[in-house]
C-alpha cells in the first residue's frame, strides 16, 4: 500500500520501500509514466526551510504586546509620587467643580457652594507666587547680564534684548505686589520688621 504523497508528489511503497512518482494524466489526455526516485534523494520541495527564531521574532515585532509585559499585568502599581498625588487632587477638584456647575445649570434655584471660591482664591495665590518667583529669577539674570555689560563684556543679541526688558519685568512684579528686588511690598510697611532691623 503506497503512503501519502509528499509536496513533490513522491510516494513510498511501504512493502518494498521504493519511492516513485506515480503515473498521471496530462492535460491533453496522454499518460505520464511513473518515475523511480533513487534512494536518499530529497527534492527541494520536500526540504523544510530553516526558520531562524531571531529573524522570526524580528519579522513579528510590533505585532502584539512588548516582550515580558504579560508578567507585569499581575504586579501591583507602584506608589504614586507626591506630584502625581497633587495632580490627582487637582483633577478631582476640577471634576467636582464641573459637576457642581452642571448641577447648578440643571437647577437654577440651587445656590452656589461657598468653598469653591476659596479653592479658586488659593489657586490664584499659588499661581501669583509662581509667576512672581519666575519674574524674580528673570530679574536676577537680567541684572547679572547688566553687570557683565558694565564690566565691558560683549553680549549676544538675545542677552541685549533681555537687558532692555528690565523695566517690563519690574512693572510685572509691581502689578503682582512685589518691589523691584522681588520682595513683597507689605513687608516694607511692616513695623515689626523695622524694629528687628534696628535691634
Amino acid at each position: 500500500m503506497p503512503s501519502q504523497p509528499t509536496k513533490s508528489g513522491i510516494v513510498t511503497d511501504e512493502a518494498s520501500g521504493e519511492r516513485h512518482i506515480p503515473e498521471s494524466v496530462r492535460a491533453d489526455g496522454s499518460t505520464r509514466k511513473a518515475i523511480k526516485i533513487r534512494p536518499g534523494y530529497r527534492p527541494p520541495e520536500d526540504i523544510e526551510v530553516y526558520k531562524n527564531p531571531a529573524a522570526e521574532s524580528f519579522r513579528t515585532r510590533g505585532k502584539g504586546p512588548p516582550p515580558g509585559s504579560e508578567g507585569l499585568k499581575d504586579e501591583p502599581k507602584p506608589a504614586a509620587s507626591a506630584s502625581a498625588n497633587k495632580n490627582a487632587k487637582r483633577r478631582e477638584a476640577a471634576r467636582n467643580k464641573a459637576q457642581a456647575a452642571e448641577a447648578a445649570g440643571a437647577s437654577a434655584k440651587a445656590p452656589e457652594k461657598a468653598p469653591e471660591p476659596v479653592v479658586e482664591e488659593l489657586d490664584s495665590e499659588v499661581e501669583k507666587a509662581k509667576k512672581a518667583r519666575n519674574l524674580k529669577k528673570k530679574l536676577r539674570q537680567v541684572k547679572s547680564l547688566q553687570e557683565k555689560q558694565e564690566e565691558g563684556a560683549a553680549l549676544l543679541p538675545e542677552q541685549l534684548a533681555k537687558v532692555l526688558k528690565i523695566n517690563e519685568l519690574i512693572r510685572e512684579l509691581d502689578a503682582l505686589g512685589f518691589d523691584s528686588e522681588g520682595e513683597p511690598k507689605n513687608k516694607e510697611a511692616d513695623p515689626t520688621k523695622d524694629k528687628t532691623a534696628d535691634d
